[in-house]
């Protein structure tokens, strides 16, 4: 039987040069599906991993929005023309002229005007409050630097008058202070971000509105700001029960003054103490221990307003 000829065969064309390649390399153990390392990583996440909570949206509370209640207060807000987000008015409400004047006001800056349940205005206002029946949502409050706050002072008179907060903790003290500052024309407010209250709707709602028109500057050493302002020729007054001035004897009203009160329990600290250029006290009846800070500052306002 003849030999067969050897012929040339015909060639794949590439079509197993991807099989030669090979797979790479081999998965780790935890890495591949089927093997039991990868069962045991994944029963250990699964005990690690918390389940979320899962948060209705109407239980939901978003912490960049601040509540205004009070007739009043929401008035005084929408005529300053803060950035409100919407006007909540409860059903049934009696129209009188301030809420009246409330949903035209909002109505003309296109503000979301929504009529709710008054139950749902309390779950707003946070339960106990007399709201009456109105509320105003508010973006969360922009303060300013301390440096803008005295600019803007300087701008606006030639003896401004700033007020520095040392320890007050209670919005209701706050509210009242500030809008006493509004009413015997203070320039702005500093606050610092330690052992302080800010501007909460509490804080809103006793202000009356004023907080809308007073500059409010929030900062992290009280201390650096005092320094800073005196030499920009501000000089320091410190409210305390044990001054070695008295109020009415206090000569330099007509001043640029940066006023600091503090606490009702503690008074100023140590530290902003040394650092006044001068500690006034309220002369008051041997009975009374001390002074409301929010008291304290109307009167010190007062004096120094009537002296200008």
């Amino acid at each position: 039987m003849a030999a067969k000829s050897k012929k040339p065969t015909k060639g794949t064309g590439g079509h197993g040069r991807k099989a030669l390649r090979g797979k790479g390399p081999t998965p780790k153990a935890e890495d591949r599906p089927y093997h039991k390392a990868y069962k045991a990583k994944k029963a250990k996440q699964a005990q690690t991993t918390k389940p979320r909570r899962q948060t209705s949206p109407r239980a939901k509370k978003s912490s960049a929005h601040e509540v205004v209640w009070g007739r009043n207060s929401v008035v005084e807000a929408l005529r300053a023309k803060i950035p409100a987000t919407a006007l909540y008015i409860s059903q049934k409400v009696d129209l009188d002229d301030r809420v009246r004047e409330a949903i035209a006001l909002a109505n003309n800056r296109g503000i979301p005007v929504a009529e709710v349940t008054r139950a749902e205005v309390d779950r707003m206002c946070g339960g106990d409050v007399v709201h009456q029946g109105i509320a105003l949502q508010v973006p969360e409050y922009q303060y300013i630097s301390s440096g803008e706050l005295l600019d803007r002072a300087l701008s606006q008179s030639t003896s401004p008058l700033v007020i520095a907060l040392d320890g007050i903790t209670d919005p209701r003290n706050f509210g009242a202070i500030i809008r006493s500052a509004a009413a015997f024309g203070a320039n702005g407010i500093v606050l610092p971000q330690r052992r302080s209250v800010g501007v909460t709707a509490s804080a809103w709602k006793t202000s009356a509105g004023a907080a809308a028109r007073m500059p409010i500057a929030m900062v992290a050493n009280l201390n650096q700001v005092i320094a800073d302002y005196k030499k920009r020729g501000m000089f320091v007054v410190g409210l305390d029960g044990d001054g070695d001035v008295s109020l009415p004897e206090f000569k330099l009203s007509d001043s640029p003054l940066l006023l600091i009160v503090g606490s009702e329990g503690k008074g100023l600290s140590r530290l902003v103490s040394e650092n006044c250029d001068q500690i006034v006290s309220i002369p008051i009846s041997a009975k009374t221990e001390s002074l409301n800070a929010g008291i304290a500052v109307s009167v010190a306002l007062y004096k120094i307003a009537s002296s200008r």
